[in-house]
């Protein structure tokens, strides 16, 4: 019998990819989704791409009610992938109570109903950004953390610490934290990808957007940092590889191969590249004209970050194998795909 996974956030952008993976894999899907920052069609895209309809719940699970509701009506879930969660770094910075309250309420329900359902598996969504700008690169798990340049950031590393704290308290429960770099790009198929509620805090989408004529040009945030052409640098991994790393970590609880009940790892490509680079290769890989301008730094960005992938790459048995190029073509395709181009 195929086991049961809860994926939280399940109809946004990594975890509608995620859902995808796991379904080729053979697990059976339960989503939990507020629908605050996706759509519920998206289940009807993950049927069309997999041919089986993963259930679905709408539900907050930053409420304690409908968090104990959702665990006492699925009573075979095995494992939890945890991604729902507010992750705007300049909205954080603007309204930090609701992202508090929404990203680690949610854990902390979800953690409950774990310990008294006796589910010990969880998966958890972090973020390269609790290194903030770190002093070495490319970092390594044992890079140390910094203070979050972000309430957003700051709400991962304290989730990270809930988790660490309780997972030493109950030595039963086993959880893995993915330190995801930037994801970018679409299903291949062009029926999942990325799509904010209205302006995109993330550079493809603004891109992409910029590129189909929906917004006028692109803002490349600062030209003056200490990079090789003045603009930030990140790790930026295709949404597909990244999902893939969900997959083999569930693997990893279920089948017991862990060292550690808690264990997190750098979920990335090992490159780093620069906003200009990335714009450049986009105009280059589709041939169309990308207008931009360069404006000022943006309150909470660090300088330039990239991974040391080697641990996830021996331990996990994973790697990112996709290019920017096709990454990139892929996150076009998308794009037109929606706007009917």
């Amino acid at each position: 019998m195929s086991k049961q996974i809860l994926v939280t956030g399940g109809t946004g952008y990594i975890g509608s990819h995620t859902v995808v993976e796991l379904q080729k894999s053979g697990f059976e899907v339960v989503i939990a989704d507020n629908l605050s920052n996706s759509k519920a069609e998206v289940v009807d895209s993950i049927k069309e791409i997999t041919g089986i309809e993963p259930q679905f719940e709408k539900t907050d699970l930053s409420i304690k009610d409908q968090s104990d509701a959702l665990f006492n009506k699925y009573k075979k879930i095995e494992a939890v992938i945890h991604f729902a969660a507010y992750k705007a770094v300049g909205e954080s910075v603007e309204r930090p109570l609701e992202y508090y309250n929404n990203n680690i309420n949610s854990l902390i329900n979800i953690l409950s109903n774990m310990r008294e359902h006796n589910i010990t598996n969880m998966v958890f969504s972090s973020s390269c950004t609790v290194y903030g700008q770190p002093d070495k690169l490319p970092v390594t798990e044992k890079t140390p953390r910094k203070e979050a340049e972000s309430p957003y950031g700051n709400t991962k590393a304290i989730c990270e610490d809930i988790m660490r704290d309780f997972c030493k308290a109950n030595t039963n429960i086993k959880c893995i934290a993915l330190r995801y770099f930037n994801p970018i790009g679409a299903h291949e198929s062009a029926l999942i990808g990325e799509l904010p509620v209205g302006v995109p805090n993330n550079l493809v989408p603004f891109i992409t957007q910029t590129a189909a004529g929906i917004r006028k040009e692109l803002s490349i945030f600062g030209d003056d940092y200490n990079t090789p052409d003045g603009t930030a640098i990140r790790d930026y991994i295709n949404v597909t590889d990244l999902s893939r790393a969900h997959v083999v970590s569930i693997d990893r609880l279920i089948k017991n191969r862990n060292k550690n009940n808690y264990e997190y790892f750098n979920v990335g490509t090992g490159n780093g590249l620069s906003v200009m680079e990335l714009v450049k290769t986009f105009i280059k890989v589709t041939g169309v004209k990308l207008p931009y301008k360069i404006v000022e730094r943006r309150e909470g960005d660090i300088e330039k970050i990239w991974a040391d992938t080697s641990y996830a790459n021996k331990e996990l048995g994973w790697e990112a194998t996709k290019t920017t190029e096709e990454t990139l073509l892929s996150a076009w395709k998308w794009e037109k795909k929606i706007r009917s181009l």
